[in-house]
């Protein structure tokens, strides 16, 4: 979708015909394979979600000490999760996230919380340094930047999917009231059943538009990152949705895995995430460079 938004930007602004945009496009695909194979996407998508599965719990519990600041509980959390994962994996995550949380002791000024954020922060920061790699860029950025920027990006996220969490459970009760006051109770049920999925995908979009805007160390604008935006919230939903049902339905990872089965399948959803938001990168990335190319040639 973001490429064909591309095509018929460059036919506005160049005056392409239809036949040089299809050019255009078999050539950018071309470049996007190189790309994807040279910085070994699939290889670092491994890489990546090997520090995302040691992250996500931490970020998990951070989440959890949060939640005890607001009128939110951790089941809502919970309940939310469920709506992505298969249900072995998403089996592990609950047993894990109750276990912690009722031995969790932390607050949000304690040494613990302060540690259990760096933690999580680390696969923001391994994610900011790929999506670098994917501009020939990763060597450049500072440690300091870096980690500052995984650890702003880990508080952004929290804040993020407490709101979403707060929209999703309250935004019913709220609109409701407020439809109700206006004598439109019957309308707003039409528009709630298509803003409780519209409004998360939306900040889904907003949170991969962030993050592909300001992790790279280059000066982009939004036109050089919502294509691959778009392409992650899509790709990165259908694959999920698509794994769960596959999953529930027909894969039997217990068979093979035994009592691991379910850890093996929330692995898998991991790195297909993670390969996901790269490849967004490596869109991103692609188009930065063909554009700086071809506008080279035309002041050239």
């Amino acid at each position: 979708m973001g490429l064909i938004l591309y095509v018929i930007i460059i036919y506005i602004r160049y005056g392409k015909r239809g036949e040089q945009s299809i050019i255009w496009l078999r050539g950018y695909l071309l470049q996007l394979y190189t790309r994807v194979q040279k910085n070994e996407t699939t290889a670092r998508g491994a890489q990546l979600s090997y520090f995302f599965i040691l992250s996500i719990f931490p970020f998990l519990i951070f989440i959890i000490t949060l939640i005890d600041y607001t009128p939110l509980t951790k089941q809502d959390t919970l309940d939310q999760l469920s709506l992505l994962l298969p249900e072995t994996a998403f089996a592990i995550v609950e047993q894990i996230v109750s276990e912690v949380a009722a031995a969790n002791n932390f607050t949000l000024l304690s040494l613990g919380i302060l540690g259990t954020i760096w933690a999580a922060s680390r696969g923001t920061s391994m994610l900011i340094k790929s999506i670098n790699r994917a501009y020939n860029d990763n060597d450049k950025i500072s440690f300091f930047r870096l980690n500052a920027v995984g650890i702003l990006a880990t508080f952004a996220m929290a804040l993020i999917i407490l709101f979403t969490l707060s929209f999703l459970v309250f935004g019913s009760v709220i609109g409701e009231l407020a439809f109700q006051h206006l004598g439109l109770t019957s309308i707003f049920s039409v528009l709630w059943s298509i803003f409780r999925y519209t409004i998360p995908l939306l900040i889904i979009f907003v949170s991969f538009t962030l993050l592909f805007l300001y992790s790279p160390n280059c000066r982009l604008r939004l036109k050089n990152v919502y294509p691959g935006a778009i392409f992650s919230t899509l790709a990165w939903v259908t694959a999920s949705q698509a794994f769960a049902f596959y999953v529930n339905n027909f894969g039997n990872f217990s068979r093979t895995y035994g009592s691991i089965g379910g850890i093996i399948v929330f692995m898998i959803w991991i790195y297909i995430s993670s390969v996901v938001v790269l490849l967004g990168g490596d869109i991103n990335a692609t188009l930065y460079h063909a554009f700086r190319k071809s506008d080279h040639n035309t002041s050239g």
